[in-house]
């Protein structure tokens, strides 16, 4: 007989082959089931978001069937509009380790703007600290929500740290940033499609640690086994038969006549007349309605005004304006008067984000300007 030792290349050759047979990944990546268990996390998850954004942006939501792969930051970094808008969310109970959220720059614009009351239309200028603070508020009440619906797939309690969003250049190197250790190396990529109103279609991304996605698919397969054994275990047994109520013997007054069948046919007992159930008793009362008078005008809370209490606004006090030509602007000089619309003594107006809200005077406050409101637009 020859020689049947196997060399390492060959045995390592071999276990390779077992594993592509049995759709095992590479390293650290996650399987196809695994795969689609986030994938399904995602789904309920974001379903739950998207509702919570919905209260907050007033506008119809739809975030889409996500997408799960691995991705390296080079791979994204490709793909994905630049500048935008980083959101990063820790977990600090429940799972260990961060997700990230990737939204683009336009978009964080149209949100901030509906949260504001606006309709959407105020994205000029570059991102400041005012649209940070409402997308980390908006994410904040989503992935909250998102985290309850993570609780009860892992049956234990999940919750989150407050995010932290950034503005960074997704072509830049990671090389010095301050971002999570995961995304310099490879990591899950969860992509869902986002549609508010006529306003956005777009895309946005989560980011997760591959071994933050194979952690949360352990709890789940180790809950669902639970659940399975834990039904069987209770399964009630079958109810014994109840005896069949022997009837009372008739009266012989109710006693029918026997009737003399045809010839030829069998002749049939007489049955028992059977007593009528019990009819059962109902409390019934007339429905009552509430009158709709003229003129009456339904009231509505505003159930969402406490989310962005907190939130900053600019508010801008305007004396006048005016329009003048290149030429007229070319002569200014220390000195030059310039003529406004406004007469003297009429209330000046006040503006928040740049929506005209109220008008009100010039008082002096020791020794700085201030205005008095006195009256409010509708």
């Amino acid at each position: 007989m020859g020689d049947t030792t196997l060399s390492q290349e060959e045995i390592n050759a071999l276990f390779n082959d077992a594993a592509a047979a049995q759709g095992a990944p590479a390293g650290d990546d996650l399987t196809e089931l695994e795969k689609d268990t986030i994938g399904e996390v995602a789904n309920i998850s974001m379903g739950t978001a998207a509702t919570t954004l919905f209260s907050l942006v007033n506008k119809k939501v739809e975030i889409s069937t996500p997408v799960v792969s691995v991705s390296t930051w080079s791979e994204i970094s490709d793909q994905y509009e630049r500048p935008c808008v980083m959101v990063k969310i820790g977990y600090t109970k429940g799972l260990n380790g961060t997700n990230v959220l990737v939204l683009k720059e336009n978009d964080v614009k149209i949100i901030t703007d509906l949260m504001m009351g606006g309709d959407g239309s105020n994205t000029d200028g570059e991102i400041g600290e005012l649209h940070l603070s409402a997308i980390s508020e908006a994410m904040n009440q989503m992935m909250g929500s998102s985290a309850t619906s993570l609780s009860s797939m892992l049956n234990k309690m999940v919750d989150i740290s407050p995010p932290q969003s950034d503005l960074i250049d997704m072509s830049e190197s990671l090389d010095g940033a301050e971002v999570d250790d995961f995304l310099r190396g490879r990591f899950i990529k969860i992509e869902f499609k986002l549609l508010i109103g006529d306003l956005i279609d777009s895309k946005i991304m989560q980011l997760y640690p591959i071994e933050l996605a194979k952690e949360m698919c352990g709890d789940i397969t180790t809950n669902m086994e639970g659940d399975a054994s834990s039904t069987l275990d209770e399964a009630p047994a079958a109810p014994a038969p109840e005896a069949a109520p022997v009837p009372a013997a008739p009266a012989p007054e109710a006693t029918a006549a026997p009737q003399m069948a045809p010839q030829g046919m069998p002749q049939m007992a007489p049955q028992p007349m059977m007593a009528p159930p019990p009819q059962q008793q109902y409390n019934v009362q007339q429905a009552q309605f509430t009158s709709f008078t003229p003129g009456y005008v339904p009231t509505f809370s505003a159930e969402n005004i406490d989310l962005i209490m907190d939130v900053p606004l600019e508010v801008t006090v305007e004396l006048g304006r005016t329009h003048k030509s290149i030429h007229d602007i070319l002569d200014f000089a220390p000195g030059t008067i310039i003529e406004l619309n406004k007469i003297a003594g009429e209330p000046i107006d006040v503006l928040v984000n740049g929506k005209f809200v109220a008008k009100g005077e010039v008082v002096v406050i020791e020794e700085a300007f201030g205005i008095r409101i006195t009256e409010i637009m509708k």
